[in-house]
C-alpha cells in the first residue's frame, strides 16, 4: 500500500508544475495501481496531495513572497504585496467557477478518456503557440511589470483546468505566453497563483470528506505529501533552468504521444 502511495506522490510532484497535468496523471496512474481504500477517500487524497507541492513553492520563494522580510526595503515590501493581490485578483475567476462547476466536472469529466483528449489538445495548443510566439518579443519580463488586467486573464486560462487534463499550469502558462509575458514571468506567476488556488481546493475536498481520518488514511495523506514535496522541489528548480534556454514544445510533444497511448490502450482493452 505504503509503495503505491510513494508513487502517487512521485507522479504529482513531478507533474504538477510541469504542462503536462498532474490531475490527468494521477487519474491515469490510479487506473493502473489500485489502492484499497474508500472511494471517497482515494478522490480527496488526489486532491489534498497538491498540498506537498504547494508546500515546495513556499518554501522555495518564502522570502520572495514574505512581505514583512527584514531584509527588503519599503519599496520592495510594496512590491511583495503588489505581487499578492494580483495574484488574489487571478484567482477570483476560478474560485467562483470552481465552485459553480466542480461537483459536475468531476462527475461527468474525471475520466481517461477526457484526459486523453484534453493532453492531446493542449500539446497541439503548445507547438502551435511556441510556433507563433517565435517572431515575438515578450512585453512583460518580470512580476513587477505584470499589470493587473493580465493578471486575471491568466487567471482566466486557470479556469481551462477544471477539465482534467489540461494542466492548470500549462492553461495559465499559455495564457501568459499569448498575452505578453516571458516564459519564465508566466511560469513563475503560475507557481505563486497556484498557492491560494490549491489550498483551497484541499481544504473544501478535506471539510466535504469530513475531517475523520483513520491512523492509516492520515498516514497516507501524510506520506504522499511529503514525497510531493520533496519532488516538486527539484521539479520546480528543473522547470526553471530548463526555460531560460528552451520552449515548451517538448512538453506539447509528450503530451500528444501519451494521450495517443491512453486512447490506444482503451481502445484495446474495450
Amino acid at each position: 500500500m505504503m509503495i503505491k502511495v510513494v508513487i502517487l506522490g512521485v507522479v504529482e510532484g513531478l507533474t504538477e508544475w510541469l504542462p503536462i497535468s498532474s490531475t490527468g496523471h494521477m487519474i491515469l496512474v490510479n487506473e493502473f495501481i489500485k489502492m484499497a481504500v474508500d472511494k471517497k477517500f482515494m478522490d480527496m487524497f488526489l486532491v489534498v496531495i497538491q498540498l506537498g507541492a504547494i508546500m515546495s513553492v513556499v518554501v522555495l520563494n518564502f522570502t520572495k513572497l514574505n512581505p514583512f522580510a527584514r531584509s527588503k526595503n519599503k519599496v520592495e515590501k510594496q512590491q511583495t504585496f503588489s505581487l499578492w493581490y494580483k495574484v488574489i485578483f487571478a484567482c477570483i475567476p476560478a474560485a467562483v467557477i470552481g465552485l459553480l462547476f466542480n461537483n459536475y466536472m468531476e462527475k461527468h469529466f474525471m475520466n481517461a478518456h477526457v484526459v486523453a483528449f484534453t493532453l492531446i489538445l493542449y500539446g497541439i495548443l503548445f507547438i502551435i503557440v511556441e510556433n507563433y510566439n517565435k517572431r515575438r518579443t515578450s512585453t512583460i519580463n518580470s512580476l513587477e511589470e505584470l499589470d493587473y488586467k493580465t493578471a486575471f486573464i491568466i487567471g482566466l486560462f486557470q479556469v481551462l483546468a477544471l477539465v482534467p487534463g489540461t494542466s492548470r499550469s500549462g492553461a495559465t502558462i499559455l495564457g501568459g505566453i499569448i498575452f505578453g509575458t516571458s516564459r519564465y514571468v508566466a511560469a513563475e506567476f503560475t507557481f505563486f497563483l497556484a498557492i491560494p488556488v490549491m489550498f483551497g481546493a484541499s481544504l473544501l475536498k478535506m471539510v466535504k470528506f469530513g475531517l475523520n481520518y483513520s491512523a492509516e488514511e492520515t498516514m497516507i495523506m501524510l506520506l504522499g505529501m511529503t514525497v510531493a514535496f520533496v519532488v516538486s522541489i527539484a521539479s520546480i528548480k528543473f522547470l526553471l533552468r530548463y526555460i531560460k534556454k528552451n520552449d515548451f514544445k517538448i512538453f506539447g510533444w509528450y503530451r500528444i504521444i501519451l494521450g495517443i497511448i491512453v486512447f490506444a490502450y482503451f481502445i484495446l482493452i474495450s
